[in-house]
């Protein structure tokens, strides 16, 4: 089985079984489920998709060719700016780094921008679901005459080095030398170069502002104020509900994540933390109803032995041990340029209440007086128009990026650029 909208293929069905117009198809790796019936004309089956608990009505049509997802924001070529390949390296690392860089077409130096992508292994585009953030961010901006580089996480696509066993400090670091290298371009502004940090680029981008005092600005997407393990335990909740499942079963799940993060934050051996989190998990497998194990098909609680090794190794990663015990409020209190920080109403992986106002304090406490902090409506973690801002929602959903959240993010860097721009006027003068 394929799932073109969250780009899934060769899903292994273990079991069919057809008879009278009814077909069913069952895949265990996945706890899914099938179950219609073939209409009269021999090209329609209408039935229920089983899994996680849930019940989806839905018709299955036959088709010649396999559907196109549409991302009608994507940009055409030929663009109206220019766009470069460009490599350069984290000397401090040893590694190499490779991104596109777009500049305008009139005359510069030019207002530029780094993006940062977010969590887990990302290239350039920042590419999920089918969709590229990134891309469309990047397009839109120099359009705006702001010229942006977009980059390939490291050990992704054309960089060099190990995502896996990085930490946010490895990744500030890349971000670093990524904006030495803009500094090194004669089309570029220095003074009027900053970040956008989506998601977990959003913590970075404080980390390396706090340390970079010629920044001059940085964007913050959906960007954390909560501690790791705070963040992680209230997006779970989140995403948990969005899809439907009991409260009473998202309760047990929060105890058992907390008990797994104690393990992590009290036992330095990766080994031994690893098999306590195994036995954590087993016993809670085993105590779960039938019922509760179809809802639970979520990474951070496994179904099988096999996935169970690997959430072992996914908790006890360098880059995952860094995350759950960072807490970005000391970065953000040490951020004196202007601010930008904005998250969708609906998101269920940084919860926009929580984190702004964390963020908002941090930048309080530390005088920043520069700041503009933003909730916008009906928006996901993608900044999406969404229904229910639940992660299965993001690859059926068109729109990449909100046009709204374009423009305010555009607007404010235009503003900004331009304030500085004529102050070193009339420094100049």
């Amino acid at each position: 089985m394929d799932s073109p909208a969250q780009r899934v293929s060769c899903i292994p069905v273990e079991n069919i079984d057809y008879g009278d117009g009814k077909l069913l198809l069952e895949m265990s790796s996945i706890m899914g489920r099938f179950e219609g019936m073939l209409k009269e004309d021999g090209e329609t089956l209408e039935g229920e998709w089983r899994q996680r608990g849930r019940i989806i009505p839905i018709v299955l049509k036959r088709v010649d060719e396999v559907p196109v997802l549409r991302r009608p924001q994507d940009p055409v070529r030929p663009y109206p700016y220019d766009e470069e390949e460009v490599v350069y390296e984290n000397k401090e690392a040893g590694i190499r780094l490779a991104g596109t860089l777009t500049l305008p077409r009139t005359e510069g130096p030019f207002p530029a921008v780094l993006l940062i992508t977010g969590a887990y292994e990302q290239n350039r585009n920042e590419e999920f679901f089918g969709h590229r953030p990134f891309l469309v961010l990047s397009d839109y901006l120099t359009r705006r005459g702001i010229a942006v580089l977009r980059v390939d996480d490291r050990g992704v696509g054309g960089s060099g080095g190990n995502f896996s066993r990085a930490t946010i400090e490895d990744f500030a670091g890349d971000v670093l030398a990524g904006l030495e290298y803009l500094k090194s371009r004669k089309e570029i502004d220095p003074g009027r170069t900053g970040l956008i940090g989506h998601s977990q680029g959003g913590e970075i981008a404080p980390m390396v502002a706090g340390g970079a005092p010629g920044l001059a600005f940085i964007v913050l997407m959906a960007g954390p104020g909560q501690n790791g393990d705070e963040l992680s335990l209230s997006q779970n909740r989140l995403r948990m509900a969005a899809d439907g499942v009991p409260e009473e079963l998202i309760d047990k799940n929060v105890v058992i994540l907390k008990k797994v993060f104690t393990v992590f934050k009290e036992e330095g051996n990766d080994t031994i933390a690893g098999e306590k989190i195994r036995t954590l998990l087993s016993d809670f497998h085993t105590n779960l109803s039938e019922e509760e194990k179809q809802y639970l098909m979520n990474p951070e609680i496994p179904l099988s032995a096999k996935v169970e090794t690997e959430v072992r190794s996914y908790f006890t990663s360098p880059w995952k041990r860094n995350l759950l015990a960072y807490d970005p409020k000391p970065a953000l209190m040490k951020v004196k340029c202007p601010v930008l920080a904005i998250n969708g109403e609906k998101d269920v992986q940084v919860p926009p209440e929580e984190n702004l106002r964390a963020i908002e304090k941090a930048l309080e406490a530390g005088g920043n007086r520069d700041y503009t902090i933003k909730e916008l409506p009906g928006l996901n973690h993608l900044f999406q128009t969404a229904q229910t801002g639940s992660i299965s929602e993001y690859a059926i959903i068109e729109e990449t990026i909100s046009p709204v959240a374009l423009k305010l993010m555009g607007d404010w860097i235009s503003e900004h650029t331009r304030e500085m721009e004529k102050s070193e006027s009339k420094v100049r003068i």
